[in-house]
């Protein structure tokens, strides 16, 4: 009575068609692994992505104007600043908060190389903006230098390298460490999948990443795990009342199904107010909110799809036996 309660209810079959989740994964991470290497060979300092002045080093100016401002407009501005000498500036139109007040109605954000205190850099790019937009003003000047930028990306890797090796340790210590080695894995497989969508971005859109991607992925990196290891919870509970009686590949099967609606319950109320954030908040964390939004829904598929799976074939390499693929629903 206690097997047909554990096979009961069953949603997905992850153990019979587990070739077709790691092929589906391997598409979906393939066009950002290209993009990586494509970027890498042409980025400036060989970098995969576009990185903003967090991390190279440069200054933003804002400037507030008062009037609607579109994708032509953009464009006239880029060159009319690559004419005066301006390089490669990276500009973008944010909504006033104050809208209404001093005739203000969208501020124009300035990225470019690193000025310093030259005010001569700064005077001409308000002459500039002044032939296009009427009384441009100047709201804000924000600098960051190249050592403090290389400075801030090397504890950013150091960062990303501690929260991996917490986390290894961690399911090393919980469960066994082929467990710890297929959440890592996964892990993996979700920031590739972000890094590898922000990378054809950069490519296609000219996005760039700055601190705030970095805390992007390690939330990521956190949610991803905490959903693994309550697909692996289950597993090992079920391990120790059903293994004389199941297979592995079934008690898999039969947990990932028990752990499934909370699993997709969880996430979606998570990318309901992530969606919220995106259209709705701020320009200068749509970044921030879409990268959350593809970790944690190519999290939720991970846990379900990917490190369990991982889990299943090692088990069956193990034990030398023939894959499962009778449904434990027939049992």
């Amino acid at each position: 009575m206690t097997d047909n309660t554990i096979t009961s209810r069953h949603i997905i079959d992850i153990v019979k068609y587990r070739f077709v989740w790691l092929c589906i994964s391997a598409i979906l991470l393939l066009p950002g692994t290209v993009s990586l290497i494509y970027s890498a060979i042409h980025n400036e300092n060989h970098v995969p992505l576009k990185v903003g002045i967090d991390y190279t080093g440069g200054t933003i100016l804002q400037y507030g104007v008062n009037k609607n401002i579109t994708n032509d407009d953009i464009t006239k501005t880029r060159e009319s600043l690559e004419d005066v000498g301006i390089e490669n500036p990276y500009i973008q139109v944010l909504k006033a908060n104050n809208e209404g007040k001093n005739g203000l109605t969208n501020i124009v954000s300035i990225r470019t190389k690193f000025v310093g205190q030259d005010e001569d850099t700064v005077d001409k790019i308000t002459e500039t903006l002044s032939k296009d937009y009427d009384s441009p003003e100047l709201i804000s000047v924000s600098s960051v230098g190249p050592t403090l930028g290389k400075e801030l990306f090397k504890n950013s890797l150091i960062a990303i390298s501690l929260a991996f090796l917490g986390i290894i340790a961690y399911l090393s210590f919980r469960f066994k460490f082929d467990y710890a080695l297929a959440a890592i894995l996964g892990i993996a497989h979700d920031v590739l999948f972000v890094v590898g969508v922000f990378s054809l971005l950069g490519i296609f859109y000219n996005v760039q990443i700055d601190g705030l991607f970095i805390t992007a992925i390690l939330t990521v990196v956190g949610f991803s795990v905490h959903d693994t290891i309550v697909v692996f919870d289950r597993i090992r509970e079920n391990l120790r009342y059903y293994s004389k009686k199941m297979s592995f590949g079934e008690i898999v099967n039969a947990s990932v199904n028990q752990t499934l609606a909370r699993s997709i319950n969880t996430s979606l109320t998570t990318l309901i107010t992530l969606g919220a954030l995106y259209f709705f908040g701020g320009v200068t964390t749509k970044d921030f909110v879409l990268a959350m939004i593809l970790g944690i829904a190519i999290g939720t598929y991970s846990s379900i799809f990917f490190c369990s799976v991982l889990v299943d074939i090692w088990e069956d390499k193990k034990n030398n036996k023939t894959p499962a693929t009778k449904s434990p629903a027939a049992v």
